[in-house]
C-alpha cells in the first residue's frame, strides 16, 4: 500500500481552464474551494482559444433572438432550445462581468468594444482580446484572480483518475501526480471542469493533456453522457507541409474568414459556393465537409487560406498570433496563400448536465468542454463554448452557494500500488491512428467497425490488467472516450451535423 494524501474542502474544482476558475470565482467566499489542474493554471484549452467569445450585450428581444436562431441553425436539430436560451439570455451580465473583473477586450479610439463575426453568425457578436489572443488574456486575469482568493487552493499536476463514490453519490475525487503520488479529496460538492477530448486523436488543436479524464471518470462512476458522437473538426488549422510540427496543431481563427479572407483549393479556385451560399462563413461542419470533398476531388491534403486583399498594416493588428505563427513557418499573411486543413478541435458530447449545471450524479456537477449541456447540438455554433463555460459556471456557483453548510465526509481509501514496467505509449498511438482514419469526419460502417475492434482490444485489456499508476490511466482514458465516441458513431446511423456517415 502506498501513503495517500487526505483532503477535505467544501467544493472541488477538477480542472484549471475557463468552466473551472470563473464558477470558483463566483462562489462565495466563505466556502473553501480546492482547484485541481493537471497542468500548470494557463496550460488549458481556454487558453488557447482565438476567436472570441459570442454573446450580446444589447439585451433586446429581437437581437437575442437572432443568437438563439444562429445557434439552433449550427445544431442542426439536436439543440436543446431551454438550454440556448439561457445561453444567450445570461450572456450580457456575464460578459459584463468579465469585464468589470478586468478582462481586456479590444475597444476603438472611443472605448467601445469592437466585435467580429464566424462562420454561423448572422451578426457581428463576437468579443476577442489582443486581437486573436481571447483565451489567454482571458485566463490571465482570471488566474491573477484566482490566486489572490483566501479561499481557495490551488493544486498542479495532479490528474483525476477516479470519483469518490457511494450509493451514486460523489464525495470527491481520486488523484494522482505526474510522480504517482497519491491525493483524495473529499468535498460536499465536486466540479468537472476537465477539458476536452483532443489528445484521442493523431493531430488536434487541444493542449497535449485533453485525454478526456472528466468524462472516462464519469462513465465508470456511472453518470448519464450524451452526444458523444460528435465532434467538432475545425476546418482552417495551419498545414504544415514540410512535417515537422507533431500532435498539437495551430489553427488559422474563424475570425480571419470572419474579416473577409477566402478558401481556395489548391488550383486556387474559390470553392465553396458551390456547397453553402454562406460560403466561407457557414457553419463549421459544413465547412469541414466542403474542405474534405474539395481536397477529395484535387487529390491534395490542404486548401489555401487567402487573406492577402486583408493588407499587412490590419493582419499585423487584428491577428498578430497567427501572422506572427505563420512569419515562423515562412509565410507572409499579406503576400502568401496560407495552407490548412481541417483537424479534431472540439469534443461536443460528454456528461450530461441540466439547466443548473448538475449531472445524473448527486453532488457532481460538469462544465465545459468535458459536459453536454444540450447548446450545441449536432454541431457548435462558432465561440459559443467560452460563453457555455460562464454562463454555467455562474449558475453552479449560485447552486453550491445554496447548499447549506454541513461537515465534509470523508473516510481513507486505500490503494494498491505496485510499479509496472508497461510500456502503454504503442496503445495510445495506435488508437489515436485508428481515430484520425476511421472516427474522422467522413465516416463509414466497415471504417467503425474495424475502429471498434481495435479500440475494444486495447480497452478490454486494460481493464483485465489494472495498474493505479498515471501511465495507466492516460492509456485507460483514452482508450474509454474513444470507444465512448466511436460505439456512439456507430449507433447512429444518420448524417447530421458533424457527424457525417456516408453508409
Amino acid at each position: 500500500m502506498k501513503k495517500v494524501r487526505k483532503l477535505t474542502s467544501d467544493v472541488l474544482i477538477l480542472g484549471g481552464g475557463l468552466a473551472g476558475l470563473y464558477t470558483a470565482l463566483n462562489i462565495d467566499k466563505s466556502k473553501k474551494i480546492i482547484i485541481a489542474s493537471k497542468e500548470p493554471l494557463g496550460l488549458s484549452n481556454s487558453y488557447l482559444a482565438q476567436g472570441g467569445i459570442a454573446g450580446e450585450l444589447n439585451t433586446d428581444e429581437k437581437v437575442l433572438a437572432k443568437h438563439i436562431e444562429d445557434t439552433l441553425i449550427a445544431g442542426s436539430g439536436l439543440f436543446d432550445k431551454d438550454a440556448i436560451k439561457e445561453l444567450v439570455y445570461d450572456a450580457s451580465e456575464n460578459l459584463k462581468m468579465l469585464i468589470d473583473l478586468g478582462v481586456p477586450f479590444d475597444v476603438d479610439e472611443n472605448g467601445k468594444i469592437l466585435l467580429t463575426r464566424e462562420g454561423g453568425h448572422s451578426t457581428r457578436r463576437i468579443l476577442h482580446a489582443g486581437g486573436d489572443a481571447t483565451g489567454k488574456n482571458i485566463m490571465e486575469t482570471l488566474i491573477a484572480l484566482i490566486k489572490k482568493r483566501e479561499n481557495v487552493t490551488i493544486i498542479e499536476n495532479y490528474m483525476l483518475y477516479n470519483l469518490i463514490m457511494k450509493d451514486n453519490v460523489c464525495y470527491g475525487g481520486e488523484l494522482i501526480s505526474m510522480d504517482n503520488e497519491f491525493c483524495n479529496v473529499f468535498a460536499s460538492s465536486t466540479l468537472l471542469a476537465t477539458g476536452g477530448i483532443g489528445a484521442i486523436y493523431k493531430d488536434s488543436t487541444n493542449a497535449h493533456g485533453a485525454t478526456g479524464d472528466g468524462i472516462a471518470a464519469a462513465y465508470r462512476a456511472g453518470a448519464k453522457l450524451r452526444g458523444m458522437e460528435f465532434v467538432q473538426f475545425h476546418p482552417t488549422v495551419f498545414y504544415d507541409v514540410i512535417g515537422n510540427i507533431k500532435g498539437q496543431k495551430f489553427l488559422i481563427s474563424e475570425a480571419v474568414r470572419g474579416e473577409g479572407a477566402y478558401l481556395l483549393n489548391i488550383n486556387g479556385e474559390r470553392f465553396m459556393q458551390k456547397y453553402d451560399k454562406r460560403l466561407e462563413l457557414a457553419p463549421r461542419d459544413v465547412v469541414s465537409q466542403s474542405i474534405m470533398k474539395e481536397m477529395y476531388d484535387t487529390w491534395s491534403q490542404y486548401v489555401y487560406i487567402d487573406a492577402r486583399h486583408l493588407g499587412k498594416k490590419f493582419l499585423m493588428k487584428r491577428f498578430p498570433t497567427i501572422y506572427e505563427k505563420c512569419l515562423e513557418s515562412g509565410y507572409h499573411m499579406e503576400s502568401d496563400l496560407i495552407p490548412v486543413a481541417p483537424v479534431e478541435h472540439f469534443g461536443i458530447g460528454g456528461v450530461q448536465i441540466d439547466l443548473d449545471g448538475e449531472t445524473s450524479i448527486t453532488n457532481l456537477f460538469a462544465n465545459g468542454e468535458c459536459c453536454s449541456s444540450g447548446v450545441h447540438g449536432a454541431n457548435r455554433l462558432a465561440s459559443n463554448s467560452l460563453l457555455e463555460c460562464v454562463v454555467f459556471g455562474k449558475k453552479i456557483a449560485q447552486k453550491i452557494n445554496e447548499k447549506p453548510e454541513s461537515e465534509v465526509e470523508s473516510w481513507d481509501i486505500e490503494i494498491s500500488f505496485s510499479v509496472n514496467n508497461n510500456n502503454y505509449h504503442p496503445i495510445r498511438e495506435e488508437i489515436r491512428e485508428t481515430m484520425s482514419k476511421y472516427v474522422f469526419i467522413v465516416r463509414d460502417t466497415e471504417g467503425l467497425h474495424l475502429a471498434q475492434r481495435i479500440i475494444d482490444r486495447h480497452y478490454n485489456n486494460l481493464c483485465k490488467h489494472p495498474f493505479t499508476t498515471v501511465d495507466y490511466y492516460r492509456a485507460l482514458n483514452i482508450a474509454t472516450v474513444a470507444k465512448l465516441i466511436t460505439d456512439a458513431a456507430e449507433a447512429r446511423k444518420e448524417s447530421i451535423g458533424c457527424h457525417l456517415r456516408i453508409n
